[in-house]
């Protein structure tokens, strides 16, 4: 009876691990999304520069 208790502790504790994974997954996602969204309108407020630069290496 030990031992299926300890398999069952196991998988309890592998599904409990792969749902932390998956909710910090989704946060991280959404806070990259936050981001790009922000970067977006940053670069809305930017007015055009009148330089014209040419680089090649």
């Amino acid at each position: 009876m030990d031992m299926m208790n300890s398999i069952a502790s196991a998988s309890m504790s592998m599904s409990a691990a792969k749902f932390a994974q998956q909710v910090d997954i989704a946060v991280t996602k959404k806070a990259m999304d936050t981001e790009e969204l922000a970067l977006q309108e940053l670069t809305k407020m930017l007015e055009p520069s009148p330089y014209l630069v040419d680089i090649r290496a």
